[in-house]
C-alpha cells in the first residue's frame, strides 16, 4: 500500500524530530487533534484535500484550524509540506503511525478485543495479562461487542489477530467436515 509506506516514512521523519527535541507527546497530540478534526468534518477533509480549492485558500482554512488548534511548529511545518505536495490526506494515517511509535518506544502496545457479550472486569484482566504474556509489552485493551461472534473473544494485537470466536470455530469445523 503507497499511501501506508508513505504514511510511515512522514511519521518516522516526525518521530526522530519529536525525540530529539522532546517534544513526541505534543506532536501525537497535535497530529491526534487535527486527525480527529477531520474525521470528525467530512467537509474540512475535502476541502484539505481537494487540489481543485485553490492552495492558498486551503491554506487559509488550515492556518485557522491549527491556530484554533494550538498547533505546535513541528506539525505546522508538516501539514505546510503535505499542503504543497498534495498529500493532505495522509494526515489521519500518519497520526495513527506515530501513534504507534509512540506506544512502542514506551513499550505499550494497543489491542483491540471483540466479545460476543460483554466481558466482566475478570474476565477482562485475565485477558489483558493474557495478552500482555504474548506480547511481552503493557496492553491498552480497546473493548467492543459483536454478537455475530455467537460466543468468544477476538483480540487484534498489533498486526496478530487471536481469534477465540466460536464463529471461527464453527466455521473451521465445517470445512474439515466437508474435505
Amino acid at each position: 500500500m503507497i499511501s501506508g509506506s508513505l504514511a510511515r516514512r512522514y511519521a518516522k521523519a516526525v518521530f526522530q524530530i519529536g525525540s530529539e527535541q522532546g517534544t513526541l507527546d505534543r506532536i501525537g497530540n497535535d497530529l491526534r487533534t487535527l486527525a480527529k478534526a477531520m474525521k470528525d468534518s467530512a467537509e474540512l477533509a475535502t476541502v484539505m484535500a481537494n487540489p481543485a480549492i485553490r492552495r492558498s485558500d486551503r491554506r487559509r482554512v488550515i492556518d485557522a484550524l491549527i491556530n484554533r488548534a494550538g498547533v505546535g511548529p513541528h506539525v505546522k511545518n508538516l501539514v505546510y509540506i503535505l499542503l504543497d505536495g498534495e498529500r493532505l490526506n495522509t494526515l489521519p494515517a500518519i497520526s495513527r503511525e506515530v501513534d504507534a511509535m509512540i506506544e512502542a518506544k514506551a513499550g505499550r502496545v494497543s489491542a483491540d478485543v471483540v466479545s460476543a457479550t460483554p466481558l466482566s472486569p475478570a474476565q477482562l484482566a485475565q485477558l489483558t495479562t493474557a495478552l500482555e504474556k504474548l506480547s511481552g509489552k503493557k496492553v491498552d485493551v480497546h473493548k467492543r461487542e459483536d454478537a455475530s461472534l455467537l460466543g468468544g473473544v477476538v483480540a487484534k494485537v498489533g498486526d496478530v489477530v487471536y481469534d477465540g470466536s466460536l464463529r471461527t470455530q464453527l466455521d473451521n469445523l465445517r470445512d474439515e467436515l466437508t474435505k
